[in-house]
């Protein structure tokens, strides 16, 4: 039974919007019991392909079977907007709506059990809670329970460690380890992908196809390195001796005579050598070493905490401590502690001059890189939300130059022209980070900023917030990202 063929896609194609192609007769199948990653470039269609085997997306050609019964339960990247508003019970009650017509019962039971399945603690009191009031970790453990709790054969993990501080992924990692049902998993984490995963679906953004490889995560990452160097080998031997054929053909088809019928055999041996030359799978594309310029003219102190509240599940109520935090031009501050604790609570009442303890100078201009992306305008265009941001940073509208930096994180042609709200998260990462080059802020607030973010490009951001010569303010639960940014002090909100 465990060989059985659960989902197979046969030459599958999607398009978004009229001509967007994300997938061109893309065949693969998953088998009960297997955990797989589904790997590509952001925006390839990775969140598509999960819509495909959910029924929420229709193919334009092709054929998707999916096995009779199978139960299948996605969770999503992040909570929608018209679910901020509901109780914890009316969450969990939405994922049972289409299963079965028949009110469920026990949803309390199944609540509490499910949410110490993800680690979510002092949930005694939980069910009646809204959902906005739980921290951007606290919503994504929600999101990661929400599929859980219905017990699938297939389960869908889009990004599933965003917001997840060191703990809750141990959690999820012992869960899917343990899970004896099916499991595929979009992520960009790799160490958590290698702990249980045993295969990679590769979407390839160029060729629209998906290539299947068998084996765990940092094998076939391997597999698929050595094999795009030999092909690339393979490659410039042919390009040599074609060259050399059509070059001895030149030479001979001007001698005339018999010569002639040499040099039109040998321009045919190099179109057959031509031929050869195999299609090598372009590797994703990183975005281009970039600089966030800081406000100019800044001095003396650029940002203070004498005081802030922190939460405490445990004993339901909120506490304040007492800290003396100053920041000045070209320093660097690291907040760290548990999900829920109340960090970005604290970015976001800094960014909004709201706050009791803290202070940010008068006149300084903060950059704010929120993990949920509320600081975009969803209705805006792409191409609106960066022009916006140039005239923040003191500047006036300079299209080119505009272009010329949007072009070093991805956004040319489409992408430029597309709704903010269309985007995948990982396309709104990349728009916020061009947003912030653009607004040359003094101050720069970074919530988790390597969610949704491409592994291959979080260096070259890491480098970046490195090298920022303004004031900043950093969260994220990734050790090896804040490694490679310099910190100059550390508030550890717990402690």
């Amino acid at each position: 039974m465990s060989q059985e063929t659960i989902v197979r896609f046969d030459d599958v194609s999607f398009e978004f919007g009229i001509n967007k192609p994300i997938l061109e007769e893309v065949s693969f199948s998953i088998r009960r019991g297997a955990k797989f990653t589904l790997m590509g470039q952001n925006g390839a269609g990775k969140s598509t392909i999960f819509g495909l085997i959910s029924g929420i997306n229709k193919p334009e050609s092709g054929i998707i079977n999916i096995v009779k019964g199978l139960t299948i339960a996605s969770a999503r990247q992040v909570i929608p907007r018209a679910e901020l508003d509901l109780t914890v019970r009316e969450f969990f009650e939405k994922c049972f709506q289409n299963k079965s017509s028949a009110k469920v019962y026990d949803i309390d039971v199944r609540i509490d059990d499910i949410l110490e399945v993800v680690n979510l603690k002092g949930h005694e009191k939980v069910h009646d809670k809204i959902i906005k009031t739980f921290s951007g970790g606290q919503q994504a453990r929600l999101l990661l329970a929400s599929a859980l709790i219905q017990d699938p054969d297939l389960l869908l993990l889009d990004e599933p460690t965003n917001n997840l501080d060191k703990a809750g992924i141990a959690h999820l990692t012992k869960f899917l380890v343990d899970y004896k049902k099916t499991v595929l998993v979009i992520s960009h984490d790799a160490e958590f992908l290698n702990a249980f995963t045993e295969g990679v679906l590769y979407l390839d953004v160029y060729t629209r196809k998906i290539e299947q490889y068998v084996g765990n995560y940092f094998n076939v990452v391997k597999d698929i390195t050595a094999r795009v160097e030999k092909e690339n080998m393979k490659n410039a031997q042919l390009a040599k001796e074609i060259q050399a054929k059509k070059d001895q053909a030149n030479v001979f088809a001007h001698k005339g005579g018999r010569l002639r019928l040499v040099a039109r055999r040998m321009r045919e041996k190099a179109e057959e050598l031509e031929e050869d030359i195999v299609e090598v799978r372009k590797e994703d594309r990183t975005i281009r070493p970039f600089t966030i310029p800081s406000q100019p003219d800044m001095i003396g102190e650029i940002f203070s905490i004498n005081s802030f509240s922190i939460a405490d599940p445990k004993k339901h109520k909120i506490i304040k401590k007492k800290a003396y935090i100053s920041l000045k031009k070209n320093q660097h501050l690291l907040l760290t502690g548990p999900n829920g604790i109340g960090k970005s609570t604290l970015l976001e009442k800094l960014a909004s001059g709201k706050s009791e303890g803290e202070t940010v100078k008068e006149g300084i201009r903060i950059g704010y890189y929120r993990q949920d992306f509320s600081t975009l305008n969803f209705d805006d265009t792409v191409y609106q939300s960066l022009a916006s941001a140039m005239l923040e940073g003191g500047e006036k509208l300079d299209e080119e130059r505009m272009r010329s930096i949007a072009a070093g994180f991805l956004i040319t042609g489409e992408f430029i022209r597309t709704r903010i709200g269309s985007l995948s998260e990982g396309q709104k990462g990349l728009v916020a980070f061009a947003r912030l080059v653009l607004q040359k802020p003094g101050l720069l607030i970074l919530d988790e900023p390597t969610n949704h973010i491409n592994f291959r490009h979080l260096p070259i951001i890491a480098e970046a917030l490195d090298k920022y010569q303004g004031a900043m303010i950093l969260v994220s639960h990734v050790p090896e990202f804040v490694k490679q940014i310099r910190i100059d002090e550390v508030l550890d909100l717990e402690k």
